[in-house]
């Protein structure tokens, strides 16, 4: 039984109780910083850089990952290295703009492994895609047969990106 939604609890408790599971403190955006910038850390270097017990800091990663603050673990690869040097974006239009197109669409680019994001949006077009191939050839195929054959796609604006001046997925905290 959960004590926050059994209806003998407090309402006025009961809020206060969401609210702080949904909140940071000082200490768990230290916490975050560190591990953002160097997910492999042991927790007893993770202790040390943010003046905590190891047991203190255990407990609070864990209920960082159990709140839903931290969402997973990845290695950061060089595209270069691993034959994914060109970075594209694309705006998709999208010949309709029904529930059904934005679902067939959305799975659609869940199957394709170039598109890295993929983002539905407000404005001139309907969808930015985020995506990593070996080179312009290798994007014309990818355009061709794969893209431009998605479900409901009109119309496609290609960026081909020159110079990666700032590229993170750290969070400012």
């Amino acid at each position: 039984m959960c004590f926050v939604c059994d209806s003998y609890f407090p309402k006025y408790l009961r809020q206060n109780w969401v609210k702080a599971m949904s909140t940071l403190d000082d200490t768990d955006r230290r916490l975050l910083r560190v591990l953002q910038a160097d997910g492999r850390i042991t927790n007893a270097e993770l202790a040390k850089r943010c003046n905590l017990s190891p047991a203190a800091t255990f407990d609070r990663v864990r209920r960082l990952r159990e709140r839903g603050f931290i969402t997973g673990y990845a290695a950061l690869l060089d595209p270069a290295k691993v034959d994914r040097a060109l970075l594209i974006f694309v705006e998709v239009v999208l010949d309709r703009t029904t529930g059904e197109v934005f679902e067939d669409f959305a799975a659609a680019v869940r199957r394709a492994p170039e598109i890295l994001e993929c983002h539905m949006v407000a404005g001139g077009f309907d969808y930015l895609i985020k995506a990593r191939v070996r080179d312009m050839e290798a994007y014309r195929g990818f355009l061709g047969d794969i893209l431009v054959k998605m479900p409901g796609v009109r119309e496609t604006r290609t960026y081909a990106v020159l110079e990666e001046v700032k590229s993170t997925v750290q969070l400012p905290l």
